[in-house]
């Protein structure tokens, strides 16, 4: 399968999973705006956000919202922060969340913890056995092609991988937007299948048994906190 995992609990189709991913759009977008403009052309982390949500089939008044209400001079005030956690059987997840109230975050993930009987580590007691990379995948050029597109426009990448037709391209977080455009001047009809910031696990495990079942039980309830936006893990599900 690769490097890119499926990095985050399923979310079912139903009313309150909807609910969760346009809430954590709409803030998500609120900040990009609130931080680097309104004009999705001057703003490039904007642009990405919309274009991401519109392909999550987030509804275009939710997108609107959230970025009117910068216009409208509206103040809130989110902070990003992380939660890392040894779940059973050796599994470790790092858990990304954007909130506005990190009391409620850290009580809220302590529940969770409690709940499940797992640890909430200190920082940097997971993440150092993760790779924090950007993943760009898309179809329509070979992995020649690619890289000369890359080399061309002077792109350093960490490494190249194709998978069904599809190319994934992994790089630093920081040349995101470069690897993009590199591959749109070769390509210019590129539609971004992956366009991701993301942690990857060094190593993955399987889990069997009770471990299974309280890890699972985990990503649930994570999914049903409010402030959780992504949750990667080192488990092969």
């Amino acid at each position: 399968m690769g490097r890119y995992p499926n990095i985050a609990a399923s979310k079912q189709k139903n009313g309150a999973a909807k609910g969760k991913l346009y809430s954590m759009y709409a803030r998500e977008i609120y900040q990009a705006a609130k931080m680097g403009g309104t004009s999705l052309d001057a703003n490039a982390s904007l642009k990405r956000l919309v274009e991401k949500a519109k392909k999550d089939q987030v509804p275009a008044d939710i997108i609107k919202r959230a970025i009117d209400k910068v216009n409208s001079g509206a103040d809130e005030s989110y902070e990003n922060t992380k939660y890392e956690i040894f779940g059973p059987g050796g599994s470790t997840l790092i858990v990304d969340c954007l909130t506005d109230n990190l009391n409620r975050t850290v009580s809220d993930i302590r529940a969770v913890i409690n709940k499940t009987h797992t640890k909430l580590g200190a920082m940097n007691s997971v993440s150092y056995m993760y790779d924090n990379v950007c993943v760009v995948g898309f179809k329509g050029l070979s992995e020649e092609d690619t890289l000369e597109a890359l080399i061309e426009a002077g792109v350093d990448i960490d490494d190249i991988e194709v998978e069904d037709e599809c190319v994934l391209v992994y790089g630093k977080p920081t040349d995101l937007y470069d690897i993009k455009k590199a591959i749109e001047a070769k390509l210019p009809t590129v539609d971004f299948d992956i366009d991701e910031i993301t942690w990857i696990a060094k190593d993955k495990m399987d889990l069997t048994g009770d471990d299974l079942e309280t890890f699972n039980k985990l990503l649930a309830l994570l999914d049903t906190v409010e402030d959780v936006q992504q949750v990667y893990h080192n488990v092969n599900i």
